[in-house]
């Protein structure tokens, strides 16, 4: 029986707040423990929250951002629970009435668009964070995380594969960058996700029994552990084994989910409104102001990449995968409007290649880029004028992120403008075939795939500053016999 996956993603984000969603304690990552809290997100009796607005301003972009009905009223609600990094024994988040709901966002999978749906959005404060240490016989609590603000943002079970699970992921977090209400760090958990994963016999209409997978830190776990578990679900109802709901663990290290408890419904959290939070009223003016101030969002901006400069979508996508990497794009373009196609190849392989080897790549905007665009569409204006060749910018590049001069400065100071002298550039062809007659004699006999070598050798003479187009015309007129 051919079975077919069906899956929903539960995203967790964390927004970008100076403090947290009911207290004035700080937000900021990496402080030594237990330092960023007070007696509310403590939860010492007596005291009471105080929605932080902002909290509302950032969950009203991201749900419009998301084509989400943003709700006229909508209410605080208590998930009762108990764990020790959970001080009050209960999380105040939303449920009957969340702040948004059916929205969507669409994806792109090799060439096939698909929609996806968004079930809701709603806000909620984190718990603490525990702390196992396998050298030690007790566990540690951290509460600095406790009331830090976050939104969850639930998909509809359209994804049927891991990869459409990952484009699905990729492109909300684009958006959340985007409009700048959470920075995407997977590693910090500022993102985090939960993925609920059934099965059901293709062309079937009923859900399978689901399973969630928790502690996916990174895209490729989220679709190695999607993966894995559809295999194994696949592999157990073939032996007629029943599922379990239940929540399972992504084990990174073995890459396989293992079982970690049984699945709670939604009624063991005994949900119900909370009593220190009135229910929150958005005014149709107030979502006319946010929608107003929105960026360009990534489908947009990479229809237009397309259109206005002729790129491929691969290219627009990569692109616009991040709000900086766009702009800095389009400021090189606007520096050397001739040539778009080739500054977007520059900045997909050598500016992205070196923000992740210096780890500029997580932050949600970089603004000390080690090569500014202006820069860059100089070094792509002086290959397509023939002042320097491929390999020759390679090291000016390098150069330029080193020391901040311009390409035409380290050219000028280092000497390595392009030859493109027609007698220079002869006076080395000949000296090359005469240093290999057999070579040319093969080559006049039919193996053209020697002009590689040719080229080569020519070029290593010239220390790489040969006009490649020139000296490629030049030999063949050396090497076509008389």
């Amino acid at each position: 029986m051919e079975y077919e996956a069906v899956i929903g993603l539960e995203v967790h984000a964390q927004l970008l707040t100076e403090s947290k969603i009911f207290c004035g304690c700080s937000t900021k990552f990496g402080a030594p423990p237990n330092h960023h809290t007070c007696p509310v997100c403590l939860g010492m009796p007596g005291v009471l929250p105080v929605l932080n607005q902002r909290v509302v301003e950032f969950a009203l972009r991201a749900a419009v951002a998301t084509q989400c009905r943003v709700a006229s009223h909508s209410r605080w609600a208590r998930k009762n629970y108990f764990y020790p990094d959970l001080p009050k024994g209960y999380q105040i988040s939303m449920y009957e009435l969340p702040i948004a709901q059916h929205g969507h966002i669409d994806i792109t999978v090799g060439e096939q668009q698909k929609r996806i749906g968004l079930t809701r959005i709603h806000m909620e404060e984190d718990a603490g964070k525990s702390i196992h240490d396998p050298q030690s016989e007790t566990s540690l609590v951290d509460l600095n995380r406790a009331g830090v603000p976050l939104l969850e943002i639930v998909s509809e079970p359209d994804l049927r594969s891991p990869e459409e699970a990952g484009a699905y992921l990729r492109s909300l977090r684009a958006i959340l960058q985007y409009v700048e209400v959470c920075n995407g760090n997977m590693e910090e958990g500022s993102l985090r996700c939960d993925a609920n994963v059934s099965i059901r016999p293709r062309g079937s209409s009923p859900f399978g029994t689901k399973v969630e997978i928790k502690n996916m830190n990174s895209f490729r776990a989220v679709e190695k552990a999607i993966h894995f578990e559809i295999q194994r679900q696949r592999a157990a109802l073939k032996s007629g084994e029943h599922i379990v709901q239940e929540t399972r663990l992504w084990d990174a290290d073995r890459e396989v989910t293992r079982s970690m408890r049984s699945k709670e419904h939604a009624h063991d959290y005994r949900y119900f409104p909370d009593p220190d939070l009135l229910p929150l009223v958005i005014a149709d003016e107030w979502i006319d102001r946010i929608t107003a101030t929105l960026p360009e969002l990534p489908p947009a901006r990479r229809d237009r990449l397309v259109r206005d400069y002729g790129l491929p979508v691969y290219d627009a996508e990569v692109l616009t995968a991040r709000k900086d990497v766009a702009e800095y794009y389009e400021a090189a373009v606007r520096a050397y409007p001739a040539a778009p196609k080739a500054i977007s190849n520059w900045v997909m392989d050598s500016v992205l290649r070196l923000l992740k080897d210096e780890k500029l790549d997580t932050a949600l905007t970089i603004t000390a880029w080690p090569c500014p665009p202006e820069h860059l569409g100089a070094l792509v204006r002086l290959i397509q004028e023939g002042s320097i060749s491929g390999t020759i910018a390679k090291n000016v590049f390098a150069e330029m992120c080193a020391s901040g001069k311009t390409p035409a400065t380290i050219i000028a100071e280092q000497g390595l403008s392009q030859v493109s002298d027609e007698g220079a550039l002869t006076g080395l062809i000949v000296q090359v075939l005469a240093a290999h007659p057999e070579k040319v004699a093969e080559y006049r006999a039919g193996r053209d795939k020697l002009m590689g070598f040719f080229v080569g050798q020519v070029m290593k003479a010239s220390e790489g500053k040969a006009n490649p187009q020139l000296l490629n015309a030049l030999l063949k007129q050396h090497l076509t016999p008389e």
